[in-house]
């Protein structure tokens, strides 16, 4: 599947795949499309770490995204432990003990206290902590894309990375953010649905991607939200893309390290099981619907809290989650986050056969369309 954005970039096939897993990132870039590692919830050491593993194992290239949204509480604070400081005394002991109590009531066990969280307290959500990950990911050759998953970049990060001869975009799910994209120099925009996982808008894919694809002209437009299959990847282009971006189609294949009750909660839900929910980081984003979901979004509950506090409240319970996934009623209180399209998914493929299957669903739907058009 071929667009000139692929052509620029030295891709084959104009399919995206995010994923926090890198052994995903890297065996989609070495099947002829692009991989790109979410990087928002690891410190600057620790995406080294998975930097590191990624040169040595992508053939091609491969891309970074990072968490920079538009507004967020303490945005104007540039010093990462100062902004930690500062939001964890904004944050009510109320939400605390609430997500404390739902774990557990579910038989969720603490965190060993010996051992060190691998991860940051405060998520790379926010200019602060998501700029070093952008300097570092700057540091490597094979990675060619910066995607910035909520909002526009800042004008710095925009400059940074045109300067170092890479490409930017970022992901938007209203045609006014389309604009603002394209307005301050991005590459490319990423529409999202609202059918899609984690972070997304109101707005069905099928009545968005065209509306921005118009709205950007010439800019290229990746589309994302319910690509799961090659009909649903030419339906994209059909409406203008010029590739697609996928999330949750690699949620469930071999090489994505989730434990095997997680896996299986993906695999065991249908189109109807995930709901838009403020509970996970504060903004509307996708997940598998869930005790947490519903009780966060309770109107007798504690509200949650703004991005990045909400973030914040719930990084513990999402370490233990993932951590003791298969223990007790822990899927009952875990964050995962995924689109509708997740009830497409009910075996296990690898990534290399995953790829194969959507670019020869791609033409064959591609043919049987052809031959609806009479012969002039």
């Amino acid at each position: 599947m071929f667009s000139e954005l692929s052509k620029k970039l030295g891709i084959e096939h104009a399919i995206f795949a995010f994923s926090h897993c890198r052994d995903v990132v890297a065996a989609v870039s070495n099947s002829g499309g692009m991989g790109v590692l979410g990087a928002g919830w690891f410190s600057p050491e620790q995406l080294a770490e998975e930097l590191n593993w990624l040169d040595n194992h992508v053939k091609g290239i491969y891309g970074v995204d990072v968490v920079i949204p538009q507004k967020y509480e303490g945005m104007e604070e540039i010093d990462p432990d100062a902004l930690e400081d500062r939001l964890w005394k904004q944050i009510p002991n109320e939400h605390i003990d609430f997500a404390n109590k739902l774990l557990s009531d579910q038989g969720v066990p603490e965190w060993p206290k010996d051992m060190p969280h691998t991860e940051p307290t405060l998520p790379g959500a926010t200019y602060a902590t998501a700029l070093p990950l952008i300097q570092e990911a700057l540091t490597r050759p094979k990675c060619k894309v910066i995607v910035n998953a909520l909002g526009t970049p800042p004008d710095d990060v925009i400059k940074m990375v045109h300067n170092s001869g890479r490409l930017i975009g970022a992901l938007c799910g209203k045609v006014k953010q389309a604009i603002a994209h394209k307005d301050a120099g991005l590459d490319f925009v990423v529409a999202q649905g609202s059918e899609g996982g984690g972070h997304t808008g109101e707005i069905g894919s099928i009545v968005l991607w065209p509306q921005i694809a118009d709205a950007i002209t010439p800019l290229p437009m990746l589309a994302a939200g319910g690509i799961g299959n090659g009909r649903q990847m030419l339906a994209a282009m059909s409406s203008g893309a010029a590739g697609v971006w996928t999330g949750s189609l690699w949620l469930t294949v071999e090489e994505a390290t989730s434990q095997p009750a997680q896996k299986e909660s993906y695999l065991n839900a249908t189109s109807e099981d995930t709901v838009r929910s403020r509970a996970w980081t504060g903004k509307p984003a996708r997940l598998i619907k869930n005790q947490w979901t519903d009780l966060w979004d309770d109107v007798s509950t504690p509200k949650p809290l703004g991005m990045p506090m909400q973030f914040m409240v719930s990084a513990d319970a999402r370490r233990r989650t993932e951590r003791y996934a298969g223990i007790a009623k822990t899927q009952a209180v875990a964050m995962n986050p995924a689109g509708q399209v997740i009830g497409q998914f009910n075996q296990v493929e690898s990534c290399r056969a995953v790829m194969y299957r959507l670019l020869t669903e791609y033409a064959d739907t591609l043919e049987r369309l052809n031959k609806l058009v009479p012969d002039r």
